[in-house]
């Protein structure tokens, strides 16, 4: 049996899907999800196979849905946006359905995602997922799972990251939170007026450096208002000093 699930929070895109689906008696449709945290609790209880996930919904977004599986199953998107992520869609083995869409767009769709092996298909995800934005603007908020519960961390809370292995290490007012992407994800997309990439292993926020202080030979260190020392290489210190007008 192939299980899918479909998390849209619009119910007739929802009900479209259904209808499509009808045609074929293999799938298994095991539930359907009217925003990403109803979602993600139905991906991780029934472990489907495939699942038509919308990008735009209220309280987490499709991509940030996806960032927190850490097995994705095969996807299908659905979206009334074209400008989003096309760029993505097209690098990757993944399909879209832009709305409104016909059956014979769909089942199209359909033998693209039957003819990926597995394996495969999950690659693809996580491809997609190394696109720094969807739209091309830098991001205003994080989302990370901790404890099994998701945190959504506004960026302006994001006093300073740092890279930890296959993870970044978040640290804000609330304490510190991992993220499983690289300093180049995080540096891409994020606002370049207001986070810096000081040192190969950290990324800091300008808002919250109170001063600059020399340390050893041409390196310094960034003191936060939290006191926080960050390490500042002598290519970082270039760029603080840039973004900083000095």
């Amino acid at each position: 049996m192939i299980k899918a699930i479909i998390i849209d929070d619009e119910a007739l895109a929802r009900d479209v899907v259904k209808a499509y689906l009808s045609g074929y008696p293999q799938i298994t449709l095991v539930a359907e999800c009217q925003d990403g945290f109803e979602g993600l609790k139905a991906i991780q209880e029934h472990q489907p196979d495939l699942i038509f996930l919308d990008i735009q919904m209220p309280r987490i977004s499709g991509f940030e849905l996806l960032e927190l599986l850490e097995n994705p199953p095969g996807v299908i998107f659905t979206t009334a946006f074209e400008e989003f992520a096309i760029r993505a869609f097209e690098a990757s083995a993944v399909d879209y359905l832009l709305k409104p869409f016909s059956r014979e767009r769909f089942d199209r769709a359909m033998q693209k995602w039957t003819d990926l092996p597995g394996a495969e298909g999950t690659a693809s995800v996580k491809k997609l997922l190394e696109y720094p934005d969807a739209h091309g603007q830098p991001v205003n908020r994080v989302v990370v799972k901790t404890a099994g519960r998701i945190r959504i961390i506004p960026v302006t809370d994001i006093h300073y990251m740092e890279a930890a292995d296959d993870y970044v290490k978040i640290f804000t007012p609330d304490g510190h939170f991992l993220k499983n992407r690289t300093m180049q994800q995080f540096e891409q997309s994020l606002d370049p007026a207001q986070f810096v990439r000081v040192h190969r292993s950290y990324i800091v926020n300008i808002s919250q450096v109170t001063r600059i202080d020399p340390y050893e030979k041409e390196n310094h260190l960034a003191i936060l208002r939290d006191g926080a020392r960050v390490p500042v290489s002598k290519s970082g210190y270039g760029r603080l000093k840039e973004v900083l007008g000095l």
